[in-house]
């Protein structure tokens, strides 16, 4: 009689003689570092692992420490992907990214995206003021950045200390570039300065903002309609003299160790659908540009609508030490 072992192949009885089982096949995974707040970073990595089974390992932190942590890590990279930052630092970093064409990169526009596909954008933030009506009547507030220079303000702006946040120190170099970028704009960037409360965070403006502890802050487009979309009396200005939309995109590291994962994750961030669902949700305005934004609660206007003026990412990003060092110091003279 043939014995039953004998039927088996060689490489199950192999195995089974050294006490072996096949291994489960690993689960796939991406590594994104983001500078995105959780709310963003949660809704799109259950998104992605929904719909792609691959899971997505996410560490998020400041801009400024993911750059330091990519550049550490250059030698043998940890992580895949960059999101959640400005196209200034992306575009000052570019020597640590993989090109990737990504499938829907034409409805964004090329002055949103590298011209190497080093980096896309992904959503633009627009410099606004934000208007408590619970504080100021809804047609008593500022019209633009000059109207903030009024006294009867003092005291009652909130605004992010720019040693702090990226988009303080773009809203404050901004307005520099808008008044000359001369002595005289200095002396109105001060005067604008001692009607301000600095605070520490910007969510503390956005916050005290929305509650009514500070009547009026200068902010981003996206946090005054969230909280007006929430129920809080808030109008969102867009200064009749100006404002800066700043890109923030995505990024792929080059030798990271899921390349594959990676560029899927690119696709999928910049996918029509998952765009209109992050700009539902968080009202983060999309940089690709077939969007119907009239749909979408809180009545966005289109980008065209608005006053935009250009922004010199590298000039102000070369003087950022000696211009951070002269806010600091018109900032404490003004306390």
């Amino acid at each position: 009689m043939v014995s039953r072992i004998g039927l088996l192949p060689v490489a199950v009885l192999a195995a089974a003689c050294l006490g072996l089982a096949a291994p489960a096949q690993a689960q796939q995974h991406v590594v994104l570092y983001s500078a995105n707040d959780n709310t963003v970073n949660n809704m799109i990595s259950e998104a992605f692992t929904k719909e792609t089974g691959i899971k997505v390992d996410v560490v998020s932190t400041g801009s400024g420490v993911l750059f330091r942590r990519i550049a550490s890590e250059s030698a043998n990279p940890q992580a895949d992907l960059i999101w959640g930052v400005s196209s200034a630092l992306l575009s000052q970093n570019k020597a640590y990214f993989q090109p990737y064409a990504a499938k829907e990169k034409a409805a964004v526009p090329a002055a949103y995206r590298d011209p190497q596909d080093l980096w896309i954008g992904t959503n633009l933030q627009i410099l606004t003021i934000s208007q408590n009506t619970k504080a100021i009547p809804a047609d008593q507030g500022p019209r633009s950045w000059q109207d903030l220079l009024d006294t009867k303000w003092k005291g009652k702006i909130a605004y992010t200390d720019p040693a702090n946040s990226g988009s303080s120190y773009v809203t404050a170099t901004t307005l520099l570039s808008l008044w000359g970028d001369n002595d005289a704009a200095w002396t109105k960037v001060g005067t604008l300065l001692g009607n301000t409360k600095v605070l520490n965070r910007s969510t503390l403006v956005f916050d005290g903002n929305g509650s009514g502890e500070y009547p009026l802050g200068i902010s981003l487009e996206y946090a005054g309609n969230l909280w007006a979309h929430n129920g809080a009396p808030v109008k969102v200005i867009y200064p009749s003299d100006g404002t800066v939309a700043v890109t923030e995109g995505i990024a792929i590291i080059k030798g990271g160790p899921n390349p594959e994962p990676a560029r899927a994750f690119v696709d999928f961030v910049n996918r029509k659908d998952m765009q209109e669902m992050m700009l539902r949700a968080t009202f983060r305005r999309p940089a690709r540009q077939d969007i119907d934004l009239s749909t979408v609660p809180g009545n966005m206007p289109a980008l065209s609508a608005l006053k935009l003026v250009s922004y010199d990412d590298m000039k102000w990003d070369a003087a950022r030490r000696d211009t951070l060092a002269r806010l600091k110091t018109l900032i404490q003279n003004t306390r």
